[in-house]
């Protein structure tokens, strides 16, 4: 039987910290006068007053966290926080209705970054950096904050962080997940930290600087600027983002390794190679292409490439060129590039490169596997044969991410878009990507979308984000069973 009362204690806990976290938005309040202090306040009241409730009513029973359990309160909690997160908005005034609040909201949370905001430059600075930070909490995910905490309250982590980060990656750092939590966050907050110190050094205010910084290694994209990173002329804060960009698209456990000196360890990986290389070699022949159609110079062209590229292919959504005026050709390829995803264990949405490596290399033994039907031919990953269970798993994903896919464009378009935007905007939020094409492009936003379809495409983004199986298994019989 669920243990209700052991969820309502936990998503206590993570609506606290969520409150506490979003008071810290009124610092900015307060330097600028922005005159977004008072909203701020009271949504972060509201929000762990609402914790606070939720904890103690929890502490009648002893709290048992099994399967079941950690599913909805990773499912519910994001719902929560989605609710509550949106109240700074609502109550500002910013974004007014319901509809609007909850898609900007679970856009930042899901780190998808499709916003209806028409003058992003207008929102009060307090406001704009609980925008931002939204991106940078869902970015790792809070529930694997609240992990690392739960210990002191006498509570096992391990289903949340299941729940949390799935995944076909078996990499460890540490045999205890709570202590894995804990160094996530840490390269996390590293990293942040130095992509917030060094563009600074290339000519962005602080303010400025640390926001990209949450929404860059959060593989986000919301920016402060109504032209994106395009404001930004300086190729020195291009390259940083593009570099920061693809480390939040890089396994973070390879990360941990390479921040201590494991460079080789980084290397072995089959997934950072090929994640890696495609991005260098896809880059390089796009901007051949690209060269002779828009006649600019050579560098600038290879950097808006490679700048899109990374950001497409990460997830991050960054824009600095409107990709959808090069040709359609490559617009339609900007569109695939939205299923790759970055690798296993980043910050990224989509698919990731991981599971495309696998299935390829499985789809090509199964020619050898016709020659040779007797033969016991395996995939490989990093020298180590890929289990029949996760092979399975990986193809089943494949499978439900494409009728997902198809079936959402389908509901989209009933819904009042058309056909290309349509498409183009179930690809881009079930991918948690941001920009997508058609009306939803690289220079416009969701503002124009339906209600209807913006409550849809929300649910995909949420769908998206925790990969599918932790939402669409409570939908199943199988889950509300008590055996």
């Amino acid at each position: 039987m669920i243990q209700f009362l052991s969820i309502s204690r936990v998503l206590g806990v993570l609506l606290i910290i969520f409150g506490l976290m979003m008071a810290t938005s009124i610092g900015f309040s307060l330097y600028f006068n922005s005159g977004d202090i008072l909203p701020i306040l009271q949504a972060s009241g509201i929000t762990v007053s609402s914790g606070l409730l939720m904890f103690f009513i929890g502490l009648q029973r002893k709290v048992h966290i099994g399967k079941r359990e950690g599913y909805l309160i990773v499912a519910l909690g994001w719902l929560f926080m989605t609710f509550f997160g949106m109240l700074p908005f609502i109550i500002s005034g910013v974004i007014p209705g319901i509809t609007n609040a909850f898609f900007e909201t679970i856009s930042g949370l899901t780190t998808t970054g499709a916003s209806i905001l028409d003058d992003i430059e207008a929102v009060p600075k307090g406001i704009l950096f609980w925008r931002s930070l939204t991106q940078w909490i869902g970015g790792m995910g809070i529930i694997v904050l609240t992990v690392a905490l739960l210990p002191l309250l006498g509570i096992g982590g391990i289903e949340l962080f299941v729940a949390e980060v799935p995944g076909p990656t078996s990499d460890k750092i540490h045999p205890r997940i709570v202590e894995t939590a804990r160094s996530l966050w840490l390269v996390y907050v590293i990293l942040t930290g130095a992509c917030t110190g060094l563009l600074m050094i290339a000519g962005m205010s602080f303010y400025d600087a640390i926001n990209h910084a949450f929404t860059t290694m959060a593989t986000g994209g919301f920016s402060t600027k109504n032209a994106s990173i395009a404001y930004y002329t300086s190729p020195l804060i291009q390259y940083i983002l593009i570099f920061f960009m693809f480390l939040a698209g890089t396994n973070y456990n390879l990360l941990y390794f390479g921040i201590r000196g494991k460079l080789r360890t980084m290397w072995r990986s089959d997934e950072f190679k090929v994640y890696s290389l495609f991005i260098v070699g896809v880059s390089i022949i796009l901007a051949a292409f690209v060269f002779f159609i828009v006649h600019e110079p050579v560098e600038k062209v290879f950097r808006d490439v490679l700048f899109q590229v990374v950001s497409i292919i990460t997830t991050t959504g960054f824009v600095t060129a409107d990709y959808t005026q090069w040709s359609v050709a490559i617009t339609m390829f900007f569109f695939i590039l939205m299923f790759l995803g970055g690798s296993a264990g980043s910050t990224s949405g989509g698919i990731k490169f991981i599971r495309h490596i696998v299935f390829l290399k499985n789809s090509f033994l199964e020619f050898k596997r016709l020659l040779h039907p007797r033969a016991l031919i395996r995939v490989k990953i990093d020298h180590q044969i890929v289990a029949p269970r996760v092979l399975t798993h990986i193809l089943v994903f494949l499978l439900i991410y494409l009728l997902v896919f198809l079936s959402g464009s389908v509901v989209v378009a009933f819904l009042g878009m058309d056909f290309i935007s349509a498409i183009g905007a179930v690809a881009t939020c079930l991918a948690n990507v941001g920009p997508g094409i058609g009306t939803v492009g690289p220079v416009n936003n969701f503002a124009a979308v339906p209600d209807a379809a913006k409550w849809f495409l929300s649910f995909l983004m949420l769908l998206g984000r925790l990969e599918l199986f932790t939402i669409l298994l409570l939908f199943t019989p199988y889950f509300w069973k008590s055996n």
